[in-house]
Parts: structure tokens; C-alpha cells; sequence
């Protein structure tokens, strides 16, 4: 189980990494300071911060219930841990994390908004002007609306909207998609029960008879069950749940659709182009 929640923690930092160096390829520099950046102080103020407790734990053997340490963080940040405190100074570390986390998420949330309109009144004037138009076929009705400026209002409250949810589908899903991570563990532990089961009520009590053709069929079944149940069908099913963990939580952390569409080349329609 915690293999997987650092597995799950660790694909999503590479998301938001991935994510960075899309930004920083194409130019943006407001999706890096205002997304990138408290995306990460968020997402590792909290989950890293899980991973390094299950790293601590397993390095020093403490039987600290994690799950206490983590709720608690948030429920009652001052209390004293007691034994599920593991290393010295780390009431003072939580309640560090605890806020900068805090802090991202207005990070996320309101900056860029704002910024946006203040660049789009700097360079438009608060509107935008079509081009005008100098082709001879125009007539002169086109060539009077293309002279005449059309004012296309900044939307704020659509950037601010279309913001907003942004960061809360961040915050909710870094919360759910490493919440997600636990059905690994839930099938391991469907696993080891069913094999006991098989084990136990199949080769196990076939072997306490003294007959030579029970003994056989027990582990023939045994066999079989082993063989296709817990080999192929579970191995299966566990490939197919991390497939989708990786493609839906992993690939939605920095794949966002925009851009436009791809046009191949074509000799084709260059002459419907043209003509």
C-alpha cells in the first residue's frame, strides 16, 4: 500500500514537472510562477511530506500510525504527537507545511486573473482591434466595418471562472488521485485472501484424506485455481487498474488539450487554397 502511494506521489510531481517545462518551452512564464510553482509547494507540502513519514518509518522501525499523523495535521496542527511523533522538531515542520500549503492555494487561485486583464488593458487599451483589411475585393459596406474598431471586452469573470476550477481540481485530485492508488492495495489484500482460501480449503484438506485420488484432484484444483485464478485473472485485473490510475490521474497532472488542430501537408488542398 504505501509502495503505491509513493508510486502515485511520485507520478504526480513528474506531471507538474512535465507541465513545467511545457510552459517554460512555449514562453509562458505566468502558468510557471502562478501554477507550477504552488502546485508543487502544495502537492509536496502534504504528500511529500507522506512519503518522507513512510520513508522515516521504514527506516527507523516505528509503529507510528501515520494516518493519525496526517489527519491531525490538519484537525489539530499544535497537539502534541506523542508516539507517532518521529523525528524531533516535527509539530514546528507540520504546522510549517500546513500553511504553505494553505498559502498555494490563493497562489492558485487569484494572481493570474488579474495579471492577465492588467496586461490586456496595458496593451489594448481594455479592447482589441481587428486589422484593416487592404484586398481590392472587399466592397465598400466590409471596408467601412473593418475601418470601424470592434471592441471585444476582457472577460474577466470567464478567466477568473475557468481559474478557479483549475485550482480546484488540482487540490481535490491530488487529494483523490492519491487516495486512488489504494484499490493496488486493496486487490493485493483480495489476493492473499483468496490464495489462503485456495490453499487452506482445497490442497490442505484434500491432503488430510488418505486417499491417493482425492490427494490428486485437491492439488489438481489447486493447481488450476493458482494457475488461471490467481495468475491471470488477478495479474489482470491489477494491470488493468494500474493502467487506468496511470493514464487518468498520471496523464491528466499536465495534458490539457489546448492548441490547435493538426493539419497535414498536402499538395491537395494547397490548390483548394488557391482557388
Amino acid at each position: 500500500m504505501k509502495m503505491s502511494i509513493l508510486f502515485g506521489i511520485a507520478q504526480m510531481n513528474l506531471g507538474i514537472v512535465l507541465s513545467y517545462f511545457n510552459a517554460r518551452y512555449f514562453g509562458n512564464s505566468l502558468d510557471i510562477k502562478y501554477q507550477f510553482v504552488p502546485q508543487m509547494i502544495f502537492l509536496n507540502s502534504l504528500f511529500g511530506y507522506l512519503s518522507l513519514l513512510i520513508v522515516t518509518k521504514w527506516c527507523t522501525g516505528s509503529q507510528a500510525d501515520l494516518y493519525h499523523v496526517m489527519i491531525y495535521m490538519f484537525l489539530s496542527p499544535f497537539e502534541d504527537l506523542g508516539e507517532n511523533q518521529l523525528f524531533w522538531g516535527q509539530n514546528v515542520f507540520q504546522v510549517t507545511l500546513l500553511f504553505l500549503a494553505i498559502i498555494a492555494v490563493p497562489w492558485m487561485l487569484f494572481p493570474k486573473p488579474f495579471i492577465l486583464k492588467r496586461l490586456h488593458n496595458e496593451r489594448f487599451g481594455g479592447q482589441t482591434y481587428q486589422t484593416l483589411g487592404t484586398s481590392d475585393t472587399y466592397n465598400d459596406e466590409e471596408s467601412d466595418s473593418l475601418s470601424q474598431p470592434h471592441h471585444e471586452e476582457f472577460n474577466f469573470s470567464e478567466v477568473f471562472v475557468h481559474q478557479m476550477i483549475h485550482a480546484i481540481e488540482f487540490v481535490l485530485g491530488a487529494v483523490s488521485n492519491t487516495a486512488s492508488y489504494l484499490r493496488l492495495w486493496a486487490l493485493s489484500l483480495a489476493h492473499s485472501e483468496l490464495s489462503t482460501v485456495f490453499y487452506e480449503k482445497v490442497l490442505l484438506l484434500a491432503w488430510g484424506y488418505d486417499n491417493l485420488i482425492i490427494r490428486l484432484v485437491g492439488l489438481v484444483v489447486f493447481a488450476f485455481a493458482t494457475a488461471f485464478v490467481l495468475l491471470m485473472m488477478e495479474t489482470l485485473s491489477a494491470f488493468l487498474h494500474a493502467l487506468r490510475l496511470h493514464w487518468v490521474e498520471f496523464q491528466g497532472k499536465f495534458y490539457s488539450g489546448d492548441g490547435y488542430k493538426f493539419k497535414p501537408f498536402s499538395f491537395a488542398a494547397l490548390n483548394d487554397d488557391e482557388d
